[in-house]
């Protein structure tokens, strides 16, 4: 990605402070006592709800706040006024913060990398490299995030230049997927699931050897093998109407309302893990049963049970539970063979079924 120089945004005077102003729109011109009294709302609502977004403590005399963070406040207190109690209020706040925080983190990164030559990132390593032992990291000069200021500025300036673009995205897929969320809790509500906790497939896919992996690669390279893990994943995941509810490092954890589109999913993984010459083998454990949906995340022992199976998987291969056995037996397309039985650390004793494609072989009977 390129702009024109002429065209870029620049710090009208230079110090770090005014790309804020580039962004925000405006200059900071007051301090937290001034917006608490230009709100007239109670100091210790300003301040959970500054803390909510992430943000440090504030001095008394810091010109920290704008007429946007006034405006955000009386949102706030409007909320309050409607009917919000104040806790539910806050972490909806906590919420946006958590979100956004690393949606800013991620964005100026990716743009970060377009900026960055190729010779300060180094070569890309492959699944040969790792296999033979070879060090990809040995021609990689600098493995910070962003190589140096003129970088950084570069990266500053085109997200300043794209901000106005990317907000109502923003906006348009929150409104997306909190249609999708409300039309998942009203079937949900539906008088055959008596339950609170509704059944839903869990799955867990794992890197292979990512460990050895980390030991291999210089920072900048293993993150772009976690971020093509990532992006191959999710694109899977929401192809077949699953949802990704997180990532950590060399593992995807996700969720399906249907047995059968969640056995494609993990079929799906292994297949393109094992396509791509970057990535090495995946293995997914997948279970079925109750699981508690808090703070965009879910619990209770179906997931326990899905996160212990995976890691007695072979590489490249789909473990599933009983239950899940059970309702995969007579669905087309799918076979579930039996394996030995596994000792699962805080679950027991179980016997877990391999999904593989349709073969003819036998199926497990449900």
């Amino acid at each position: 990605m390129t702009t024109d120089a002429a065209d870029s945004p620049e710090p009208p005077d230079g110090p770090e402070a005014s790309w804020e102003e580039l962004i925000l729109g405006e200059r900071p011109c007051m301090t937290r006592v001034e917006i608490v009294d230009r709100a007239g709302i109670p100091a210790s609502i300003t301040n959970r709800f500054w803390h909510a977004l992430g943000f440090p403590v504030v001095e008394d005399d810091e010109v920290l706040f704008t007429d946007a963070d006034l405006a955000a406040l009386q949102r706030v207190w409007h909320l309050l006024g409607d009917g919000v109690n104040e806790e539910t209020a806050l972490a909806m706040t906590r919420a946006l913060a958590r979100t956004t925080d690393r949606l800013a983190v991620w964005q100026t990164q990716l743009i970060a990398e377009l900026f960055t030559p190729a010779e300060l990132t180094g070569s890309s390593p492959t699944a040969s490299d790792v296999s033979d032992g070879v060090d990809p990291s040995a021609n990689v000069k600098d493995t910070r995030t962003v190589p140096n200021r003129q970088i950084a500025q570069s990266a500053a300036r085109e997200l300043v230049r794209i901000s106005d673009e990317l907000e109502p995205l923003l906006v348009f897929a929150w409104r997306r997927h909190l249609t999708a969320a409300i039309t998942r809790m009203l079937a949900d509500a539906t008088p055959e699931v008596p339950s609170s906790a509704p059944p839903r497939v869990i799955g867990f896919a794992d890197l292979v050897s990512f460990t050895s992996l980390v030991r291999r690669m210089s920072e900048r390279q293993l993150a772009t093998v976690v971020q093509r893990f990532e992006a191959l994943a999710s694109d899977i995941i929401t192809a077949h109407g699953g949802r990704v509810i997180k990532t950590v490092g060399d593992e995807v954890l996700f969720v399906h309302t249907d047995p059968a589109p969640a056995a494609a999913i993990a079929l799906d993984l292994v297949d393109a893990m094992d396509e791509d010459d970057l990535l090495p083998a995946v293995r997914v454990g997948m279970a079925h049963g109750r699981v508690v949906s808090r703070l965009g995340d879910v619990f209770g022992i179906t997931v326990n049970r899905a996160s212990r199976l995976t890691a007695v998987t072979p590489s490249g291969r789909v473990y599933v539970d009983e239950p899940l056995a059970a309702l995969l037996g007579n669905v087309s397309g799918f076979d579930v063979l039996p394996t030995g039985r596994r000792i699962l650390r805080g679950i027991g004793a179980v016997r877990p079924g391999e999904l593989r494609r349709h073969s003819g072989e036998r199926r497990i009977s449900g």
